[in-house]
């Protein structure tokens, strides 16, 4: 495989792969008075490697944007820990008017709760992101195994003794 073909692969991942599948299925030649069409195994055993060789290139995407995502958290948490300490030594400046040390308490607390605040909504939207391209995943694999069981069904009925046919 060239460095092309191998670029142009990581470009299409998983649903390129599929959708090169369904081409090779929908444009095989059909047998005469049959459903059942004539496929390039070759060919087809090649984008079943491709999928095999792109899946593994998603997950780890996906394990890179859960990590970003750990990443930002642990940024929000830095950051919120650091105006957390301004705050504090802001307020041990200001000790001794009792309203200062107040509002600087208030103050902290606020600047504490809007940082968990962001850090969980960061949380969410990597957990959300990571949860749509693993159901997207799911669904490419079910078409996969749908289209092998339904290929496997079809040689089966095939290959069932005293139906007459005669295989190719």
């Amino acid at each position: 495989m060239t460095e092309q073909d191998d670029t142009q692969e990581r470009v299409e991942g998983v649903g390129g792969v599929l959708d090169a599948l369904e081409q090779a299925v929908v444009q095989a030649r059909a047998m005469p008075m049959s459903s059942s069409v004539l496929v390039n195994r070759a060919e087809l055993l090649e984008l079943v490697d491709e999928v095999r060789a792109a899946l593994p290139a998603q997950l780890h995407r996906a394990d890179e944007v859960l990590a970003d995502a750990d990443a930002a958290r642990a940024q929000a948490q830095a950051d919120a820990d650091a105006v957390l300490a301004r705050a504090r030594a802001r307020a041990a400046e200001l000790v001794d008017q009792e309203s200062v040390v107040a509002q600087a308490r208030e103050r902290a607390a606020q600047i504490v709760a809007e940082a968990q605040e962001t850090a969980e909504g960061l949380r969410r939207d990597a957990d959300d992101y990571c949860d749509r391209r693993l159901a997207d995943f799911e669904i490419d694999l079910g078409k996969v195994l749908s289209q092998v069981q339904a290929g496997r069904a079809k040689l089966a009925g095939r290959l069932a003794p005293g139906d007459g046919a005669t295989s190719v």
